[in-house]
């Protein structure tokens, strides 16, 4: 019975409850502040979003044609028949 120290923790004992109430409470706080920011990122993240809008035809063809994608003559040759069909 002499590594008892009479029922006493020891130095040691009282050194290790001590580092582990600090681990206890800063991991205890971390999370919190974890889960706050978490919470507070996505609900801002969801309504920054703008809504997505339709674009018309016209408007797909001049970002294609902004873009490089097909040329001018392309361009208005495809404009002319939108402009066309929307007429009929």
């Amino acid at each position: 019975m002499m590594f008892w120290y009479d029922h006493n923790m020891g130095w040691w004992g009282y050194a290790g409850m001590g580092i582990g109430m600090i681990l206890f409470w800063a991991l205890l706080i971390v999370g919190i502040v974890a889960l706050i920011r978490y919470l507070s990122d996505s609900s801002r993240d969801a309504s920054a979003a703008p809504p997505p809008t339709a674009s018309s035809p016209e408007q797909l063809l001049a970002d294609r044609f902004a873009r490089g994608e097909i040329d001018e003559a392309e361009f208005q040759q495809r404009r002319a028949v939108l402009r066309d069909h929307i007429r009929h």
